[in-house]
């Protein structure tokens, strides 16, 4: 008998073995394959190690997974920065449970697919800083938790549709850089309630600014919408936007007066800048003066006797006698008028030569005075304790630096001297950190006078950043008031923002109505000078300032510091806004406040 060979029996037992089982990919591997095979250059091979082989694509780079229901599902995809080429397919939309698209920095061209409107748990689109084209899909808007669309510094074209109202999760929306056109419609912005932060800026958008971006009360930041071709006038509804947000409406075709409502009275002359036709504060161009409108006679009504009667009486002629009596008086009230400005002007000459030839200063505030002086201060021309409301004898205009990675400390006053070298030697000890930076008490020498620092961070910043913080810190520096704290230098570099201030040591209002440890609790003589002070110092902003006007708006107990006789100090004005021009806070925008530290209370 004869044997089979044992080649023959191997092979037949191999047949015999049940097949291996292939390896299968999850749907949300082949939808990121189909990601790979949309890439037509990827210089960094970012996506080498994407492969059929690996059924695993939470191993893959740039994935991120979570664990849902039991089962690991992608949730982040990231390929950011990477210069891949190629463009987005359809079929990122079946990753269910996908959060973030973060593809911003690429060369990815095409458009934006609304096929990703599938991908439901989508919160967050970041494709900016790429070549894509084509509109921006408002299917979008049908993701129900949709925060974030970044497509800046792209070509995408179209206008802004109605649609875009749905978007009602909207936190921040940037389209900055592109060729977007038309005019933005109203009507979305009021149902956009949670919307943090809008750059429209560098677009070809037109038309009216809608009165309804006024409408946005969580906006922090800046309102961007800059370099389009925006006309008409800027609209009062835009000052109802909460104190802290900056506008940019340079390089437009707006006309007319800007308005002075809320939040507008705040802004800088950088805001505006750019606009020929616009004018009034704080732009250094005057408004014209636009003469009444001529009134026609009413028409002649025969309809009745009672009527011609009547008419015929409201019409008749004056008496001369009338007009002479008419003349007569008005030439007394502009005799009256001019007495009274030449007595206002000898009285301020003979004050101002009686203060240069005795080099004193003017007395010490009286309590008994407060009937004759408004809020502000003001009796008869002058200003009560003999502070400026403008620009002082003492004040140093330094230009400072705005060029190079060396930043220069700037005094405001020739009061204060200091080099940044001392100042960085002195001894100094932190009196508090919060969400505006961390404050320092520094000693310059032995026994100086202590003065806050306030470090504001980082935040970059180019020149003209750089020139309106400087601009910004100049108008606070020239603030003078008792009852205001004094901004006394400021240092900006790229890297590094400061802040000097006089330092007020005895706390603040929010300390003191709690009540100290052993001490007597405030009597309501204190409590009524802490008020009027601080009324005084906030009217003397809001109103009385001749040279800029500020909204302080965060007014609160722990803004309101203490000096040792209880005099009362208001702090932080303008600080949100320096703050939001130096780029410190996230995204640019400012950041929340826990409290006062400028001026060196302890919160």
């Amino acid at each position: 008998m004869r044997t089979v060979p044992t080649t023959i029996l191997l092979l037949l037992l191999l047949l015999a073995l049940p097949p291996a089982p292939a390896v299968a990919l999850t749907d949300d591997g082949l939808a990121l394959l189909a990601f790979k095979a949309a890439v037509t250059d990827d210089p960094a091979s970012v996506l080498a190690k994407w492969s059929e082989s690996d059924a695993d694509p939470c191993r893959w780079p740039g994935v991120t997974c979570a664990n849902i229901s039991s089962q690991p599902r992608v949730v982040g995809l990231a390929v950011a920065g990477k210069n891949v080429a190629g463009y987005i397919p359809s079929e990122l939309g079946s990753l269910l449970f996908l959060r973030r698209l973060n593809l911003h920095d690429n060369r990815l061209s095409g458009g934006i697919p609304p096929a990703l409107s599938n991908a439901s748990s989508l919160h967050s689109i970041f494709l900016y800083n790429n070549a894509l084209t084509g509109k921006l899909p408002m299917a979008l808007c049908d993701l129900p938790r949709l925060q974030n669309i970044d497509v800046s510094r792209n070509s995408l074209s179209g206008e802004l549709p109605l649609d875009l109202r749905n978007c009602r999760s909207l936190q921040r929306l940037i389209v900055s850089r592109n060729t977007f056109s038309g005019e933005v419609p109203a009507g979305v912005w009021p149902e956009l309630s949670s919307l943090q932060q809008l750059d429209l800026s560098s677009n070809a958008f037109n038309g009216s600014i809608p009165p309804d971006l006024g409408q946005l009360p969580k906006l922090s930041g800046t309102l961007n919408l800059s370099h389009n071709q925006f006309s008409g006038i800027v609209p009062p509804e835009l000052g109802r936007l909460p104190a802290t947000v900056t506008l940019d409406l340079r390089f437009n075709n707006l006309s007319g007066a800007i308005p002075q409502t809320g939040s507008l009275a705040s802004q800088g002359p950088t805001a505006f800048l750019n606009n020929p036709a616009l004018c009034g504060f704080p732009l250094q161009v005057a408004c014209r003066a636009v003469p009444p409108p001529t009134q026609s006679p009413p028409p002649q009504n025969t309809s009745s006797s009672t009527a011609s009667a009547s008419n015929d009486s409201q019409h008749q002629p004056i008496k001369s006698s009338l007009i002479a009596l008419i003349s007569v008086a008005d030439a007394a009230g502009v005799a009256l008028v001019g007495i009274i400005l030449v007595y206002i002007y000898w009285k301020v000459k003979d004050r101002r030569e009686g203060r240069r030839g005795r080099g004193r200063a003017i007395a010490e505030d009286d309590d008994d005075d407060d009937r004759n002086k408004g809020l502000c201060g003001c009796i008869w021309g002058r200003r009560d304790r003999g502070w400026a409301d403008g620009s002082s004898d003492d004040e140093e205009e330094g230009d400072g630096k705005c060029s190079g990675a060396d930043g220069e400390l700037v005094a405001i006053d020739r009061g204060f001297r200091m080099e940044l070298d001392e100042l960085l030697r002195s001894s100094a000890y932190v009196l508090g950190k919060g969400g505006k930076g961390i404050v320092y008490k520094v000693v310059v020498g032995n026994g100086s006078t202590p003065v806050a620092v306030r470090r504001l961070g980082g935040g970059g910043g180019g020149a003209e950043r750089c020139k309106e913080f400087r601009a910004e810190a100049r108008a606070m520096g020239r603030v003078r008031h008792p009852n205001v704290v004094r901004l006394r230098a400021y240092y900006w570099s790229p890297d590094e923002k400061l802040v000097v201030t006089d330092f007020v040591g005895n706390g603040n209002l929010a300390t003191a109505l709690r009540g100290r440890a052993g001490e007597p609790v405030l009597s309501w003589a204190a409590r009524l000078k802490i008020a009027k002070g601080a009324a005084r110092g906030l009217a003397y902003l809001h109103e009385c300032n001749s040279t800029r006007r500020f909204v302080h708006g965060e007014v609160k107990p722990s803004n309101i510091l203490l000096d040792a006789d209880f005099s009362p100090r208001v702090a932080d004005f303008g600080l949100v806004r320096l703050l939001a021009i130096a780029g410190c806070g996230p995204d640019g925008a400012p950041p929340s406040s826990g409290g006062s530290l400028l001026g060196g209370a302890i919160p």
